[in-house]
């Protein structure tokens, strides 16, 4: 049985599904431990209502990046996590937090990386004139929004489009695809060589 801890800042619609997810189709996994950077993160909420345990690091309490992920490491490992997973956690995570979860720590971007790294991913994708836009669930590296693709999911970019439609059209594909990734992960049926990650019975990465 292997540990998920997950990392929010807001009301974490992916922690949601996971969460779900996890107990519906019983994963030799579970969740022991939503943490997020903002006391009123209304994802906590969610978790206590189902007996899962929280914890707030408040970034505003700490002067620097440095201190504040020390200390979100620190009560991270106090959960003993196997997969730490980052849901909608809107927070820059230093080097030196990253080394420490290397390999067992997942994403979603609201772009299909590598395109579109960091932030108003639909905006720009809409104003590049994309006829397609999607997420993708990577594993977290040091370079932003850069880490080896687990899966993706498209979505068509419509006439009329706007930043919240296609912001919308997406996430409800994200709440299909991280917790098929994140059930991957933990049944260990993901491979990874020279930086690509490939499903082991070679199921469809494409969600």
């Amino acid at each position: 049985m292997k540990n998920i801890v997950i990392l929010i800042s807001g009301r974490g619609s992916n922690m949601e599904a996971i969460v779900q997810a996890c107990a519906t189709e019983a994963w030799p996994a579970r969740i022991t431990a939503v943490i997020s950077n903002r006391p009123g993160a209304a994802g906590l909420q969610f978790a206590q209502a189902r007996g899962i345990a929280t914890a707030v690091v408040d970034h505003k309490s700490f002067s620097d990046r440095d201190t504040f992920d020390a200390e979100l490491a620190r009560v991270v490992h106090g959960f003993a996590p196997d997969v730490l997973v980052l849901a909608g956690f809107m927070r820059i995570l230093t080097a030196g937090f990253v080394k420490q979860f290397e390999g067992r720590m997942v994403n979603v971007h609201p772009s299909l990386l590598p395109a579109f790294t960091g932030l108003h991913t639909h905006r720009r994708a809409i104003e590049a004139g994309c006829k397609t836009a999607g997420a993708t669930v990577h594993f977290v590296t040091a370079e932003l929004d850069h880490g080896p693709i687990i899966a993706q999911t498209v979505v068509p970019v419509l006439p009329g489009d706007s930043e919240a439609t296609l912001s919308a059209r997406v996430l409800a594909r994200e709440h299909l695809m991280y917790p098929r990734a994140v059930r991957w992960l933990v049944s260990d049926l993901l491979r990874m060589e020279h930086g690509v990650v490939t499903h082991v019975s070679g199921e469809s990465q494409l969600v």
